[in-house]
Protein backbone atom coordinates (compact mmCIF):
# COMPACT_ATOMS: atom_id res chain seq x y z
CA UNK A 1 0.00 0.00 0.00
CA UNK A 2 1.37 3.18 -1.03
CA UNK A 3 2.12 6.56 1.60
CA UNK A 4 -1.39 7.81 -0.21
CA UNK A 5 -3.18 4.99 0.86
CA UNK A 6 -2.05 4.75 4.22
CA UNK A 7 -2.59 8.48 4.85
CA UNK A 8 -6.47 8.68 3.53
CA UNK A 9 -6.02 10.56 0.09
CA UNK A 10 -7.71 9.92 -2.52
CA UNK A 11 -5.52 8.20 -5.45
CA UNK A 12 -6.02 8.36 -8.76
CA UNK A 13 -6.33 4.61 -8.76
CA UNK A 14 -9.31 5.18 -6.51
CA UNK A 15 -10.56 7.89 -8.59
CA UNK A 16 -10.80 5.78 -11.94
CA UNK A 17 -12.18 2.94 -9.95
CA UNK A 18 -15.28 5.47 -8.67
CA UNK A 19 -15.61 6.19 -12.65
CA UNK A 20 -15.84 2.28 -12.79
CA UNK A 21 -18.42 1.65 -10.50
CA UNK A 22 -20.42 4.37 -11.82
CA UNK A 23 -21.17 3.34 -15.12
CA UNK A 24 -20.47 -0.85 -14.34
CA UNK A 25 -24.44 -1.34 -13.86
CA UNK A 26 -25.45 0.25 -16.87
CA UNK A 27 -22.67 -1.57 -19.00
CA UNK A 28 -23.91 -4.77 -17.50
CA UNK A 29 -27.39 -4.31 -18.02
CA UNK A 30 -27.00 -3.42 -21.76
CA UNK A 31 -24.39 -5.50 -22.70
CA UNK A 32 -26.17 -8.72 -21.06
CA UNK A 33 -29.61 -7.60 -22.10
CA UNK A 34 -28.57 -7.48 -25.43
CA UNK A 35 -25.75 -9.87 -25.76
CA UNK A 36 -27.81 -13.23 -26.28
CA UNK A 37 -29.66 -12.04 -28.71
CA UNK A 38 -27.57 -10.25 -30.57
CA UNK A 39 -25.09 -13.65 -30.77
CA UNK A 40 -28.29 -15.47 -32.07
CA UNK A 41 -28.93 -12.95 -34.73
CA UNK A 42 -25.71 -13.15 -35.71
CA UNK A 43 -25.92 -16.79 -36.07
CA UNK A 44 -29.14 -16.66 -37.71
CA UNK A 45 -27.21 -14.25 -40.53
CA UNK A 46 -24.13 -16.40 -40.29
CA UNK A 47 -25.91 -19.67 -41.11
CA UNK A 48 -28.04 -18.75 -44.31
CA UNK A 49 -31.11 -18.25 -42.24
CA UNK A 50 -31.38 -20.89 -39.76
CA UNK A 51 -34.54 -20.32 -38.29
CA UNK A 52 -33.70 -22.20 -34.98
CA UNK A 53 -31.46 -19.24 -34.29
CA UNK A 54 -33.98 -16.73 -34.80
CA UNK A 55 -36.09 -18.63 -32.66
CA UNK A 56 -33.13 -18.43 -29.86
CA UNK A 57 -32.82 -15.11 -30.62
CA UNK A 58 -36.41 -14.25 -30.08
CA UNK A 59 -37.09 -16.36 -26.60
CA UNK A 60 -33.90 -15.33 -25.21
CA UNK A 61 -34.87 -11.72 -24.71
CA UNK A 62 -36.68 -11.95 -21.60
CA UNK A 63 -34.25 -14.33 -19.85
CA UNK A 64 -31.48 -11.90 -20.91
CA UNK A 65 -33.47 -9.20 -19.51
CA UNK A 66 -34.10 -10.61 -16.22
CA UNK A 67 -29.96 -12.11 -15.89
CA UNK A 68 -29.43 -8.32 -16.61
CA UNK A 69 -31.45 -6.93 -13.74
CA UNK A 70 -30.13 -9.45 -11.35
CA UNK A 71 -26.45 -8.86 -12.20
CA UNK A 72 -27.11 -4.89 -12.27
CA UNK A 73 -28.64 -4.99 -8.95
CA UNK A 74 -25.30 -7.68 -7.43
CA UNK A 75 -23.17 -4.78 -8.82
CA UNK A 76 -25.27 -2.02 -7.62
CA UNK A 77 -24.41 -3.88 -3.92
CA UNK A 78 -21.01 -4.41 -4.22
CA UNK A 79 -20.67 -0.67 -5.31
CA UNK A 80 -22.28 0.42 -2.58
CA UNK A 81 -20.19 -2.06 -0.23
CA UNK A 82 -16.66 -0.44 -1.93
CA UNK A 83 -18.26 2.90 -1.16
CA UNK A 84 -18.44 2.60 2.07
CA UNK A 85 -15.19 1.18 2.81
CA UNK A 86 -13.87 4.07 0.27
CA UNK A 87 -15.40 6.65 2.45
CA UNK A 88 -14.39 4.98 5.71
CA UNK A 89 -10.77 5.18 4.12
CA UNK A 90 -11.31 8.99 3.21
CA UNK A 91 -12.11 9.89 6.71
CA UNK A 92 -9.57 7.84 8.65
CA UNK A 93 -7.59 11.27 8.43
CA UNK A 94 -10.08 13.58 8.03
CA UNK A 95 -12.44 14.91 5.23
CA UNK A 96 -11.91 17.28 3.02
CA UNK A 97 -13.73 19.73 0.72
CA UNK A 98 -12.65 18.13 -2.20
CA UNK A 99 -14.14 14.62 -0.40
CA UNK A 100 -17.79 15.75 -0.08
CA UNK A 101 -18.67 14.30 -3.33
CA UNK A 102 -17.95 10.76 -1.61
CA UNK A 103 -19.94 11.34 1.19
CA UNK A 104 -22.83 12.49 -0.71
CA UNK A 105 -25.13 9.42 0.78
CA UNK A 106 -24.56 11.23 4.60
CA UNK A 107 -25.85 14.48 3.44
CA UNK A 108 -29.59 15.61 4.37
CA UNK A 109 -31.84 16.00 1.23
CA UNK A 110 -31.50 19.98 1.96
CA UNK A 111 -28.02 19.81 2.04
CA UNK A 112 -27.61 17.97 -1.32
CA UNK A 113 -29.93 20.47 -2.59
CA UNK A 114 -28.45 23.46 -1.43
CA UNK A 115 -24.78 22.07 -2.79
CA UNK A 116 -26.47 22.00 -6.24
CA UNK A 117 -27.74 25.13 -6.31
CA UNK A 118 -25.06 26.76 -5.14
CA UNK A 119 -22.57 24.89 -7.41
CA UNK A 120 -24.84 26.20 -10.45
CA UNK A 121 -25.37 29.95 -9.37
CA UNK A 122 -22.95 30.88 -7.22
CA UNK A 123 -19.66 28.67 -7.17
CA UNK A 124 -17.98 30.42 -4.28
CA UNK A 125 -20.74 29.91 -1.48
CA UNK A 126 -20.42 26.53 -2.80
CA UNK A 127 -17.15 26.18 -1.69
CA UNK A 128 -17.40 27.78 1.40
CA UNK A 129 -20.70 25.43 1.59
CA UNK A 130 -18.55 21.86 0.55
CA UNK A 131 -15.71 23.10 3.51
CA UNK A 132 -18.68 23.24 6.14
CA UNK A 133 -19.96 20.27 5.56
CA UNK A 134 -16.55 18.73 5.73
CA UNK A 135 -16.71 19.92 8.99
CA UNK A 136 -20.02 18.58 9.53
CA UNK A 137 -19.23 15.08 8.40
CA UNK A 138 -15.84 14.87 10.56
CA UNK A 139 -17.79 15.88 13.55
CA UNK A 140 -20.99 13.65 13.37
CA UNK A 141 -18.68 10.82 12.51
CA UNK A 142 -16.84 11.14 15.73
CA UNK A 143 -20.09 11.44 17.53
CA UNK A 144 -20.98 8.39 16.54
CA UNK A 145 -17.78 6.69 16.54
CA UNK A 146 -17.46 8.10 20.69
CA UNK A 147 -20.58 6.67 21.24
CA UNK A 148 -19.76 3.45 19.87
CA UNK A 149 -17.14 3.23 22.14
CA UNK A 150 -18.91 4.38 25.07
CA UNK A 151 -21.38 1.78 24.73
CA UNK A 152 -18.28 -1.02 24.37
CA UNK A 153 -17.41 0.45 27.56
CA UNK A 154 -20.30 0.27 29.23
CA UNK A 155 -20.59 -3.47 28.57
CA UNK A 156 -16.73 -3.83 29.71
CA UNK A 157 -17.63 -2.17 33.09
CA UNK A 158 -20.09 -4.31 33.37
CA UNK A 159 -18.31 -7.62 32.60
CA UNK A 160 -15.77 -6.39 34.79
CA UNK A 161 -17.94 -5.90 37.94
CA UNK A 162 -18.78 -9.75 38.05
CA UNK A 163 -14.67 -10.73 37.93
CA UNK A 164 -13.70 -11.73 41.34
CA UNK A 165 -9.84 -10.90 41.52
CA UNK A 166 -7.63 -8.22 43.25
CA UNK A 167 -7.49 -6.45 40.58
CA UNK A 168 -10.82 -5.60 39.53
CA UNK A 169 -10.99 -2.31 41.12
CA UNK A 170 -8.14 -0.95 38.82
CA UNK A 171 -9.93 -2.06 35.93
CA UNK A 172 -12.85 -0.85 36.87
CA UNK A 173 -11.16 2.72 37.47
CA UNK A 174 -9.69 2.92 34.27
CA UNK A 175 -12.81 1.85 32.41
CA UNK A 176 -14.28 4.76 34.29
CA UNK A 177 -11.38 7.15 33.34
CA UNK A 178 -12.23 5.88 29.61
CA UNK A 179 -15.86 6.53 30.04
CA UNK A 180 -15.14 10.10 31.28
CA UNK A 181 -13.07 10.72 28.20
CA UNK A 182 -15.40 9.08 25.76
CA UNK A 183 -18.36 11.20 26.60
CA UNK A 184 -16.65 14.29 27.11
CA UNK A 185 -15.26 13.62 23.29
CA UNK A 186 -19.25 12.72 22.36
CA UNK A 187 -20.49 16.30 23.50
CA UNK A 188 -17.38 18.19 21.80
CA UNK A 189 -18.30 16.31 18.69
CA UNK A 190 -21.56 17.48 18.57
CA UNK A 191 -20.93 21.16 19.77
CA UNK A 192 -18.65 21.10 16.41
CA UNK A 193 -21.36 19.78 14.94
CA UNK A 194 -23.27 22.03 15.97
CA UNK A 195 -21.21 24.81 15.03
CA UNK A 196 -20.94 23.31 11.74
CA UNK A 197 -24.65 23.53 11.16
CA UNK A 198 -25.30 26.82 12.33
CA UNK A 199 -22.69 27.74 9.37
CA UNK A 200 -24.55 25.85 6.65
CA UNK A 201 -27.78 28.08 7.39
CA UNK A 202 -25.32 31.24 7.72
CA UNK A 203 -24.32 30.32 4.38
CA UNK A 204 -27.73 29.20 3.00
CA UNK A 205 -29.18 32.18 4.08
CA UNK A 206 -26.71 34.42 2.40
CA UNK A 207 -27.37 32.15 -0.73
CA UNK A 208 -31.09 32.51 -0.68
CA UNK A 209 -30.24 36.65 -0.64
CA UNK A 210 -28.21 36.62 -3.42
CA UNK A 211 -25.21 38.28 -0.72
CA UNK A 212 -21.91 39.15 -2.38
CA UNK A 213 -18.52 36.46 -1.29
CA UNK A 214 -17.62 39.62 0.27
CA UNK A 215 -20.29 39.70 2.47
CA UNK A 216 -20.49 36.09 3.37
CA UNK A 217 -17.00 36.10 4.03
CA UNK A 218 -16.95 38.67 6.53
CA UNK A 219 -19.77 36.79 8.20
CA UNK A 220 -18.08 33.69 8.13
CA UNK A 221 -14.84 35.19 9.12
CA UNK A 222 -16.37 36.14 12.14
CA UNK A 223 -17.19 32.13 13.35
CA UNK A 224 -14.24 30.36 15.21
CA UNK A 225 -12.08 29.54 11.99
CA UNK A 226 -9.87 28.09 14.28
CA UNK A 227 -11.69 25.69 14.65
CA UNK A 228 -11.61 24.23 11.78
CA UNK A 229 -8.82 21.62 12.25
CA UNK A 230 -10.36 20.46 15.99
CA UNK A 231 -12.18 17.08 14.52
CA UNK A 232 -8.71 16.03 13.23
CA UNK A 233 -7.35 16.62 16.76
CA UNK A 234 -10.36 15.04 18.15
CA UNK A 235 -9.78 11.62 15.80
CA UNK A 236 -6.37 11.92 17.78
CA UNK A 237 -7.40 11.88 21.12
CA UNK A 238 -9.89 8.60 20.14
CA UNK A 239 -7.10 6.91 18.43
CA UNK A 240 -5.28 7.42 21.88
CA UNK A 241 -8.33 6.37 23.79
CA UNK A 242 -8.72 3.57 21.61
CA UNK A 243 -4.80 2.06 22.40
CA UNK A 244 -6.02 3.03 26.34
CA UNK A 245 -9.06 0.65 25.61
CA UNK A 246 -7.00 -2.09 24.22
CA UNK A 247 -4.49 -1.96 27.28
CA UNK A 248 -7.54 -1.99 29.67
CA UNK A 249 -8.89 -5.09 27.52
CA UNK A 250 -5.39 -6.85 27.96
CA UNK A 251 -5.81 -6.47 31.50
CA UNK A 252 -9.09 -7.81 31.91
CA UNK A 253 -8.06 -11.23 29.94
CA UNK A 254 -5.22 -11.30 32.28
CA UNK A 255 -7.40 -11.29 35.12
CA UNK A 256 -9.61 -13.61 33.89
CA UNK A 257 -6.95 -16.01 32.88
CA UNK A 258 -5.87 -16.12 36.65
CA UNK A 259 -9.37 -17.11 38.02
Amino acid sequence: MSESDQSGRLTIREKKAARLWQMAPWVALFAVTVGPPAGFLLAYLLTGAATVYLVLALTSIPFALIAAIVIALVIVFLRRRWARQLRDHLASDGITADEVGFFLTELTGGERRALRDMEKKQPLLADAYRETLALRLNASRLTASARRDLLLVERRISRARYLNAPDTAVLIEELGRDRTRLDGLKQEGASRRAEAEARLQMIEAAASRGASWAETNFMLQRLDEGRKHVPLALENERVEQQLREDTARELRKELTARE
